[in-house]
């Protein structure tokens, strides 16, 4: 989990959320977003704002929110994760790599010819990958279809299913809601990572999507909404979700996050959606995620 302690062979419940507990949480986020720097200096271009957006998400679910087996990627009791966002993925392989599920060495090859690490999740390549995604609006269903196949096998585990705010504006998701609330899939979590931006600008400009928590009410959800950069907010909202063993309704987290948070000029931009830092430009942005300074203004994103 990291070098300042040790993973167990298996999570069946967290420990109490004490400050040392917040501050490893703190800590494995910047990680994902010091890994996702790294990684796309390797790739030349990437997703860094929508990936740091979920930081926070991705360390909480994986490092205090999921029920996980070191080094075993298809245990058959696992909580699923599924990412609609499957732009995100590089925030998602240093995990599954710290998870032991598969070399760390291939981190180092990050989509290069050969290496199964691509800018979208492969699950037919990437050992802990539930859900191949690249094409927004299928992971809510798909999602369900895992529930409702534990349901049929007497198994009952958490599926978490991330989705970007742009893809509420797929019609699929609404169906996978509808059909969710109907067949009573409590133990299925959707995450909405509302950091208002998606490829063209702000969502709410392309099309807009609210009121969201209405409208997951509406079809039949738990909604609950939260800050999606206070780990100790996600923390406790996610136990008190896995501790409810008797809930019938989907749960929806709508998690307010920044796109870019992390590094100031990237935040609410809409121009780093996709794009690539200069080496020059790396040491800056990683002293800013450290907090060691701010860097200044670049403008390396595909919309300059």
């Amino acid at each position: 989990m990291g070098a300042d302690r040790t993973l167990t062979p298996e999570i069946l419940g967290p420990a109490p959320l004490t400050p040392e507990t917040i501050a490893h949480l703190e800590e494995r986020a910047r990680h994902v977003r010091l890994e996702t720097i790294r990684l796309i200096a390797i790739a030349k271009v990437g997703h860094y704002s929508s990936t740091f957006s979920c930081a926070e998400l991705f360390a909480t679910l994986y490092y205090d929110a999921m029920r996980l087996r070191h080094g075993e990627p298809r245990w058959s009791d696992r909580d699923r994760f599924l990412m609609g966002k499957g732009h995100a993925a590089v925030g998602l392989y240093p995990l599954l790599a710290d998870w032991g599920f598969f070399p760390k060495e291939l981190l180092d090859g990050y989509t290069r010819l050969g290496n199964p690490l691509g800018d979208h999740p492969d699950m037919t390549k990437v050992p802990g990958v539930d859900f191949s995604s690249g094409s927004i609006g299928h992971a809510l269903s798909a999602g369900l279809g895992m529930v409702m196949g534990g349901r049929m096998t007497g198994r009952r585990f958490d599926v978490y299913v991330m989705l970007g705010d742009g893809e509420m504006q797929e019609g699929q998701v609404w169906e996978a809601a509808m059909a969710a609330a109907h067949q009573k899939a409590g133990n299925l979590i959707a995450i909405v990572d509302r950091n208002g931006y998606q490829l063209d600008g702000q969502v709410d400009e392309v099309m807009g999507i609210e009121p969201l928590a209405g409208k997951w009410r509406a079809f039949g959800w738990e909604v609950h909404e939260v800050d999606g950069h206070d780990v100790a907010a996600l923390a406790t909202l996610f136990r008190r979700l896995k501790q409810d063993k008797t809930r019938e309704r989907p749960a929806c987290v709508i998690a307010k996050t920044l796109k870019g948070k992390g590094v100031g000029y990237m935040e609410r931009e809409a121009g780093w959606h996709l794009g690539y830092l200069a080496p020059e430009d790396e040491a800056a942005a990683i002293a800013e995620i450290m907090g060691q300074a701010t860097a200044p203004a670049r403008f390396q994103g595909d919309a300059r």
